[in-house]
């Protein structure tokens, strides 16, 4: 490794970190079990140097240098994964984006924006609302993720209902492919010029190259918004409501519908006992809006939802991003996540009811709940809580685990998809596998060996063993 840190250092001079504090900051993710792990004094082991390229050319010759000598590249955003897409090893090299930041290009003509892809998410949203302008996307880690990463790990944001996810927002991309070429991809508003190459890299989690660039469809600030909520039975009993708002064409960017105990943990002051809360927002031109505000009273209405509070939905604005973050609880001994899987409308109540069930003989279990938060015509996604305190804590890995093996169980029998937005990195892979079969996963494989043959680029994530 000296001699590539040498080398490195000549390319980059300051932009090549040796410390121990920068090799420390960069040696991991949020990712209950890393955080865990350091907790209990295990934490994962320091990279041998941390490269912050400032520009294209940079990147390109951190890539090229790391693959002639075969040192693997750990490329790093924000570091807000929750699913262990980033871990330390010694022999290898972490890329930061942090210097690849800032806006490179606006069109407000063609609502168009480019951003370079260490760019935080609110440092963009901020550039363009002054503007007038919104990406409409709002992950709840827009204030720590960058640009860059929601490419990686194929974001999904709280208005995607309406506005959708990174991969339809993304319009074109740059990125340095490990031999150190540069490659662009996309252009125009829509292509039919074969395969879209930017879907190899929507979602690649690091392991195909390195997004040093992202232009990305813009939306105007939205003249008008409308909240609205409504209380049902149950969760499974709110879900026809959604399903018949976005087949009928009411497309609200919020829309998200609770079960009773995340009810009663939101909502305890507008949701009845007992009752899961529906909250929409509506967003957009005052006549469209009003009118599609209009038609949801009365199709969640016949549907059996019960009108309620729409000062609820400004709770939830509030304190949308207001999450305590994990620590905290494992030091109480609690481990805890979430998981969020997808599947279509005519199995999601069977979903969600065969992962509660699943997961309710877990020795210690304190709480399993869920959400529907990113919904479409054909289905919707289910975001699952749950939290365990074993009467041992050396217990809690092997519970944590149970507890995802159980909820992508059930999810791949009904029929879903193990991932939604978070991604894959390391706590889904050999899920992914089985979703995959072994014909998807073989073509996995073969295109990693075409753009990266030497492996070096984020090895250990997502392509399953």
């Amino acid at each position: 490794m000296t001699d590539v840190v040498d080398r490195l250092r000549a390319e980059l001079g300051a932009g090549l970190r040796t410390d121990p504090e920068a090799r420390a900051a960069h040696r991991r993710d949020t990712w209950v079990l890393s955080e865990l792990r350091e907790l209990r004094g295990e934490p994962p082991p320091d990279p041998a140097a941390v490269a912050e390229p400032a520009t294209t050319g940079e990147a390109a010759a951190v890539l090229r240098i790391c693959h002639e000598a075969g040192v693997p590249v750990v490329p790093f955003g924000g570091g807000s994964g929750v699913c262990g897409g980033i871990e330390g090893r010694p022999d290898a090299v972490v890329v930061s984006t942090r210097r690849l930041r800032g806006l490179r290009r606006l069109s407000a003509e063609d609502l168009l924006a480019r951003f370079g892809a260490g760019t935080g998410g609110m440092e963009a949203e901020q550039v363009l609302e002054e503007c007038g302008l919104t990406l409409g996307h709002w992950p709840q880690s827009i204030e720590l993720s960058t640009v860059g990463g929601w490419v990686a790990t194929r974001a999904s944001g709280q208005f995607s209902t309406a506005y959708g996810s990174i991969e339809d927002l993304v319009v074109a991309l740059e990125v340095v492919l490990p031999g150190g070429r540069v490659l662009e991809v996309g252009r125009g508003p829509r292509s039919a010029n074969g395969p879209d190459l930017r879907h190899l890299f929507l979602g690649s989690e690091g392991t195909l190259g390195l997004v040093t660039e992202v232009e990305l469809s813009l939306r105007r600030l939205p003249e008008l918004r409308l909240p609205q909520a409504f209380h049902f039975e149950s969760l499974p009993a709110g879900l026809p409501a959604i399903r018949e708002l976005l087949q009928v064409g009411i497309h609200p960017p919020v829309v998200r519908l609770y079960d009773p105990p995340e009810s009663a943990r939101h909502f305890a002051s507008w949701c009845p006992e007992g009752r899961a809360m529906l909250i929409l927002l509506h967003k957009g031109p005052e006549a469209p809006t009003r009118a599609a505000a209009e038609v949801a009273l009365r199709q969640v209405g016949a549907v059996g939802g019960v009108a309620a509070d729409p000062a609820a939905v400004e709770h939830w604005l509030e304190h949308r991003n207001r999450v305590p973050g994990f620590r905290g609880f494992l030091e109480r001994r609690i481990i805890l996540d979430t998981i969020e899987v997808a599947c279509a409308w005519s199995r999601v109540g069977e979903l969600y009811r065969r992962v509660l069930d699943a997961l309710a003989p877990v020795p210690g279990l304190l709480v399993a709940s869920a959400h529907s938060s990113h919904s479409y015509r054909s289905g919707t996604s289910l975001y699952f809580t749950f939290a365990a305190r074993p009467e041992d804590p050396a217990e809690m890995p092997g519970l944590y685990r149970t507890c995802w093996e159980r909820t992508l169980t059930e999810t791949l029998a009904v029929g879903g998809t193990v991932s939604h937005h978070h991604g894959i990195g390391r706590v889904r892979r050999e899920a992914l596998a089985r979703e995959l079969g072994p014909e998807g996963v073989a073509l996995l494989r073969g295109l990693k060996r075409a753009l990266d043959p030497r492996g070096i680029m984020n090895p250990g994530v997502l392509i399953p063993d």
